[in-house]
């Protein structure tokens, strides 16, 4: 009994000292191949089109041949022979002697009668109303002048207030042949005007 467990303790510890003999050559030569570092380099190929252009001489047009001999002249037209009987146009003098005078004031006859309109400008389309496609009108009220000229502007309706210095500066341009009684021009108050705004297509 006593020599198997002798044995065993023998044979046990020669085995240990045996494992931790081999982990210890283990471990020497496993750190020097851990401190071995290996470097690796990656390249990277990136290809690029070259962009070449290639510049071609274009020949130079030949000069064209010099003349030999410069053109002619032109000879001078022949003027004696022009025959100063030849068919003509008679063409009669025109008469410019019309009667172009009118009496009155401001160019008119004193003829009894009422005022008419001469002139009229048409107004000048406002800029933010043509640009918002509005369309619109305005009733002015006015007089007409004994010299047929407008003053007195005033604004009774509008279809928006867009309208209203463009129709105003407008009347304001108007000519009339005055309203005539008993042979003199005279004023003539509240005289009312439509002016109307359209876009056209």
């Amino acid at each position: 009994m006593f020599a198997r467990l002798s044995i065993s303790l023998v044979a046990g510890t020669v085995a240990t000292f045996a494992l931790l003999w081999i982990m210890q050559i283990l471990i020497a030569t496993g750190q020097k191949a851990i401190q071995d570092t290996k470097d690796f380099k990656f390249v990277d190929f990136v290809r690029v089109e070259r962009q070449e252009t290639l510049e071609t001489k274009k020949p130079k047009p030949k000069k064209p041949p010099e003349p030999d001999k410069p053109p002619p002249d032109m000879p001078p037209p022949d003027l004696d022979n022009i025959d100063p009987n030849a068919g003509s146009i008679n063409i009669a003098p025109v008469n410019v002697n019309a009667n172009v005078s009118i009496g009155g004031i401001g160019g008119f006859d004193n003829v009894d009668g009422e005022y008419l309109p001469i002139v009229k400008v048409a107004p000048i389309y406002p800029r933010r109303a043509q640009a918002r496609g509005l369309s619109g009108y305005c009733i002015l009220t006015f007089t007409v002048t004994k010299l047929g000229t407008v003053t007195d502007v005033k604004v009774d309706e509008c279809s928006s207030s867009l309208f209203e210095r463009a129709s105003v500066n407008a009347a304001l341009k108007f000519k009339y042949k005055p309203r005539v009684v008993n042979g003199e021009p005279i004023d003539v108050p509240g005289v009312k005007h439509r002016i109307s705004f359209e876009i056209e297509d």
